[in-house]
C-alpha cells in the first residue's frame, strides 16, 4: 500500500517482454503521462511518460539528449512543461519550482552539482528552508537547530563530517554524497538520484546503495538515472526506458540483460563496449620526476613517463590525488619539487598558458564548475583555447572559419545541437562533454590529459568517446586517461598507472590488468 495519503491509482498492464509499459497490476505514488518540453530548435520530450510505485528503485534510462534529466526537471519544477499531465498520490498537481516540489515530498540530486563551497555543510543541506527562530521582533535563522539536524541527517546516512565544515573543503564525491543527506532531510517521498555514483568509488557506492535500500524500506519512491548497467540490474526493480524524448518502455528490472538495454537505448545493437585499437607506443614524448606537490597532504615524488601513441590510465580510490596530480601538470597547482621534460626538453609549467603553448591539453573532472562557460555559446566554448588561430589581422575574430571548425567537430563527434549559437548550458551532459573535448581537439594538442572523460554519458556516446581516444592516439597522441571504472580502463589502456594517498604505488601492463592487481596497489598505504 501506498504510504499516508497516496491514493491508489491502478492500472492493468501487459507482461509482454517487448510491448510496451510492461509492470504488473500495481498502485503509483506518481505518474507523468504525455509529456512535451521544447527549446528552441529542439523538442526535448514528446509524449514522455513515467510511473513510479511505493517503495521501489525505477531506474530511468537512455542516451545523453533522450531526455532523461528533462523530464526530472519537469517532475521537480525546474522546467514547465508544454503539455502533459503530472498525478500525484492521486491529484493532478501542478510543480510551480523546486521548493514547491520539496514542499510535497519530491527531491532531486542533480548531475551536475551546484555546491555553495564558501558555506558549511549544514548550510548547503538547508540552503532555502533554513529552520527560524524569534530574535526580538524578526525572525533570524537558527544556527543551533540547523547543525543539530545536520548532524543527525548526515549519522543517518552514513556521513561522517562535520556539519560546520566548509563544504568547500570536501571532494566532488564527497559532495556528491552530501547532496544525497540534502535530499534525504526533506523527508521525501520521492527521491530522484540523476547520476549519483558517476563521481564515488566503489565503497562509496556500496555506501549509497545502503541508503538507498533503507529508503526503499521506508516507502520511498526512488527514480534512478544512470548509464552503468551494472548498477541498473543491481538495484533496480523498474526499468524505463527513452530515446529521442519519447517513451520507449517500461519492463522489470529482473528480466533485462545489458544488450537488450542497449539495443533499446540506442536503437541498435552494439557488438563491442570498447573500439579495437591500433595504436603501437613509441619513444617517451612526456616524462615526470620527482613532480612534489606545495601541499603535503596531496601528491608527492611523483615519477612516469608516457610514450607516443600510448594511452597511459591513472587509477585509484577517492583521495589518491590523481586529479590533484593532473592539475599540477597543466599548471593548475603548485609544485615544490620535480622536473617535466617533453620532446627532450625540459619546460616550466607554472600555469595552464605554459602547458597549452606547450601541445598540452587537459578534460577536466568537473565540466560544469571547470568545463563548460554555461552562458556562452557552444562556437564559443569550442574556439576559446584556440582563438589566436581564428584572427584577421590579429584584432578580430574570424567568424566564419570559427563555424567550419565548429560544425566540423558538431559532425565527428555527433554532437546533438540546433545550432553553434545554442548555449553550451542547454545541451545533455554528455553533449557539453563532447564540445569539451572539440577544444582541445582544435587546438591539436600532443599529449591530452583526460580526467573522467567518460562520466555521465551513456553507452553510445562512451564508445563514440573511445573510438577518438583510440584514433588519436593511433595518430601518435599521448593520452593520459583518470578514470574511476576499471573495466574503462583494462579496456583501453596501454599502461595503467596505479596511485595511492598521493604515491604512484605500481605500474600494470594493459593486457596484464585486472580488478584485483589494480585493487592491491590501490590500497597499497605506507
Amino acid at each position: 500500500m501506498c504510504i499516508g495519503a497516496c491514493t491508489s491509482l491502478i492500472y492493468r498492464e501487459s507482461i509482454s517482454r517487448g510491448s510496451k509499459g510492461v509492470i504488473k497490476l500495481s498502485e503509483y505514488r506518481l505518474e507523468m503521462h504525455n509529456i512535451v518540453k521544447t527549446f528552441p530548435g529542439v523538442k526535448a520530450l514528446d509524449g514522455a511518460q513515467l510511473r513510479l510505485r511505493p517503495g521501489t528503485v525505477h531506474a530511468l534510462m537512455g542516451e545523453n539528449g533522450a531526455g532523461k534529466s528533462t523530464l526530472m526537471k519537469c517532475m521537480f519544477g525546474i522546467y514547465h512543461m508544454e503539455e502533459g499531465e503530472l498525478i500525484y498520490e492521486g491529484e493532478k498537481v501542478q510543480i510551480n519550482g523546486p521548493l514547491d516540489a520539496l514542499n510535497r515530498g519530491i527531491a532531486m540530486v542533480h548531475q551536475e552539482l551546484q555546491p555553495i563551497p564558501e558555506r558549511s555543510i549544514g548550510e548547503n543541506i538547508y540552503v532555502g528552508r533554513y529552520p527560524m527562530k524569534k530574535y526580538g521582533p524578526v525572525e533570524v535563522i537558527d544556527h543551533d537547530k540547523m547543525y543539530e539536524d545536520a548532524a543527525r541527517v548526515l549519522e543517518e546516512v552514513h556521513l561522517n563530517f562535520d556539519p560546520k565544515a566548509k563544504l568547500g573543503s570536501l571532494s566532488v564525491s564527497q559532495m556528491q554524497l552530501v547532496e544525497i543527506a540534502k535530499a534525504v532531510s526533506a523527508d521525501c517521498k520521492v527521491l530522484i538520484l540523476d547520476e549519483p555514483t558517476s563521481s564515488l568509488t566503489s565503497a562509496e557506492v556500496e555506501a549509497l546503495f545502503t541508503i538507498i535500500n533503507e529508503l526503499r524500506s521506508k516507502g520511498v519512491s526512488i527514480v534512478y538515472i544512470s548509464h552503468k548497467m551494472d548498477e541498473i540490474l543491481r538495484i533496480s526493480d523498474e526499468v524505463t526506458i527513452m530515446r529521442d524524448g519519447q517513451y520507449i518502455g517500461t519492463w522489470s528490472a529482473k528480466e533485462l540483460t545489458t544488450d537488450f538495454i542497449i539495443t533499446k537505448m540506442v536503437g541498435r545493437e552494439l557488438s563491442e563496449l570498447y573500439p579495437v585499437r591500433e595504436n603501437v607506443p613509441g619513444e617517451v614524448v612526456f616524462e615526470v620526476e620527482d613532480f612534489t606537490s606545495i601541499n603535503p597532504k596531496s601528491f608527492r615524488q611523483i615519477s612516469f613517463q608516457l610514450h607516443k601513441g600510448e594511452i597511459l590510465g591513472v587509477a585509484g580510490l577517492v583521495g589518491a590525488q590523481r586529479t590533484e596530480l593532473m592539475e599540477g601538470l597543466f599548471g593548475l597547482r603548485s609544485h615544490t619539487t620535480g622536473k617535466i621534460t617533453y620532446k627532450g626538453q625540459e619546460i616550466k609549467i607554472s600555469q595552464p598558458k605554459d602547458a597549452i603553448n606547450n601541445g598540452i591539453a587537459m578534460l577536466t573532472e568537473d565540466r560544469r564548475a571547470t568545463g563548460i562557460l554555461g552562458v556562452l555559446s557552444i562556437a564559443d566554448n569550442v574556439s576559446i583555447a584556440s582563438l589566436n588561430q581564428y584572427l584577421i589581422g590579429k584584432v578580430m575574430l574570424d567568424d566564419a572559419k570559427i563555424e567550419k571548425l565548429v560544425q566540423e567537430n558538431v559532425a565527428k563527434l555527433s554532437i546533438k545541437t540546433p545550432s553553434s549559437k545554442t548555449q553550451i548550458q542547454a545541451l545533455s551532459g554528455g553533449n557539453q562533454q563532447k564540445v569539451l573535448i572539440s577544444r582541445w581537439l582544435a587546438n591539436d594538442p600532443e599529449v591530452f590529459i583526460m580526467d573522467e572523460p567518460t562520466r555521465g554519458i551513456d553507452v553510445g556516446a562512451k564508445y563514440e568517446i573511445y573510438c577518438i581516444i583510440a584514433e588519436m592516439a593511433k595518430q601518435g597522441k599521448s593520452i593520459i586517461m583518470i578514470s574511476s571504472e576499471m573495466s574503462e580502463l583494462i579496456g583501453m589502456s596501454d599502461r595503467i598507472m596505479v596511485m595511492c594517498d598521493g604515491r604512484v604505488t605500481g605500474f600494470i601492463d594493459g593486457k596484464e590488468a585486472n580488478q584485483e592487481n589494480i585493487m592491491a596497489l590501490a590500497t597499497q598505504f605506507e
